[in-house]
């Protein structure tokens, strides 16, 4: 078991996730690598941070059903201590359409692991880090997107509602939990080059799009990264309910 603080990330083998884990490593976190699928990458980013010195596992969680959070967490519990800092990065979306066009269980899908998952992986991380449940206090990130902000129409309307859930959550969870030494805070990164607009089927749409970003360009995961760390710093001790925009100014 580790006596560093132990960060889990959820969706961490890949984007932004990646970028996060990597970084923390780096800062004197043990890090748990959530991964759903990528097992390959998972397993290629702990091997690459513990090579610069660091501590990380990867484990396999479908976070969109309470079985696999739970598991998730009982497995860091076991390898590496109480966990007192989640990022909820996993996220999910689908081939670009109208809702008209879109079937129901798509939207189930979307639902299950971009709003369901966040909310029991931050459930059982508030029963580890609150100081009502004997912990010792700790930070939850949630990773929402420029959609929620945007709507994302004629493309997805149903991933955008879902970080626009990610969102009120976070700003409910954190005046829940703000006594408790719990600090709960969220990034809404913008246009982002990462593998998930291929899910969507466009994987060059930030360069599509990049123009209406003040900064005329996209963002890079490690961009993203460090402001998660930074929320989760002592630097950021009195941040609590607030979404941090992360987009060139968009």
């Amino acid at each position: 078991m580790s006596h560093l603080p132990v960060m889990t990330v959820t969706g961490g083998a890949r984007g932004i996730g990646a970028a996060t884990a990597k970084l923390a490593a780096a800062r004197g976190y043990a890090v748990c690598i959530n991964y759903q699928q990528s097992r390959e990458a998972a397993e290629n980013l702990v091997r690459d941070i513990e090579s610069a010195g660091g501590h990380a596992i990867a484990v396999q969680a479908d976070i969109s059903s309470e079985r696999g959070v739970l598991a998730l967490f009982e497995r860091v519990d076991s390898a590496l201590g109480k966990v007192s800092a989640l990022v909820n990065n996993a996220a999910t979306l689908e081939p670009q359409m109208r809702l008209d066009s879109m079937q129901a269980s798509r939207i189930e899908r979307i639902l299950a692991v971009n709003v369901f998952g966040s909310i029991l992986c931050a459930r059982e991380a508030v029963k580890r880090m609150s100081t009502r449940h004997g912990g010792s206090g700790g930070g939850i990130v949630n990773v929402s997107s420029g959609a929620a902000k945007y709507g994302s129409p004629d493309e997805y309307v149903d991933y955008a509602a879902s970080k626009g859930a990610i969102e009120t959550f976070t700003v409910g969870l954190a005046k829940e939990v703000a006594e408790e030494n719990i600090r709960v805070n969220a990034v809404r990164p913008g246009h982002i080059y990462t593998g998930l607009h291929a899910k969507g089927g466009e994987p060059q749409r930030v360069d599509r799009v990049k123009a209406f970003v003040p900064m005329k360009r996209g963002g890079q995961p490690e961009e993203v990264a460090n402001a998660i760390l930074w929320l989760l710093s002592g630097e950021a001790s009195y941040v609590t309910g607030t979404i941090l925009d992360v987009s060139g100014g968009r």
